[in-house]
């Protein structure tokens, strides 16, 4: 999952919304949302974003945490580390190479360490 695809299932679940009856009242394909929810499917457009929001009627900060989310999305992350250290290149790929094999718990502990809010 993606951190917006977690925000979408709990604005749906919060709004006893279907997949399905969103896709329809979108005018979206069902299987679109199940991929952006699942991570399937690269970081939705802007537009799009917007029209979630819209949907679920999010303004203010509410709107904006959601496009932070959009952008933070991307299930395929390249990471540049071309004229950074040796340990940022290091830990580029140590991370890539471990990442599946971190538990929720250490995950959240290394989202802290670099400020992050976990979803």
């Amino acid at each position: 999952m993606t951190p917006f695809g977690v925000k979408i299932r709990e604005l749906r679940d919060a709004h006893h919304i279907t997949l399905k009856k969103m896709a329809k009242d979108m005018e979206v394909s069902s299987a679109y949302i199940s991929a952006l929810e699942h991570g399937h499917r690269g970081r939705p457009g802007p537009g799009f974003v917007m029209q979630v929001a819209g949907y679920f009627g999010l303004i203010w900060d509410d709107a904006e945490e959601l496009k932070r989310l959009a952008q933070l999305s991307h299930p395929r992350v390249p990471i540049e580390t071309a004229g950074l250290t040796a340990n940022a290149t290091l830990l580029a790929n140590v991370l890539a190479e471990k990442i599946k094999d971190l538990d929720e718990e250490k995950l959240v502990q290394i989202l802290g360490e670099l400020n992050q809010e976990p979803v």
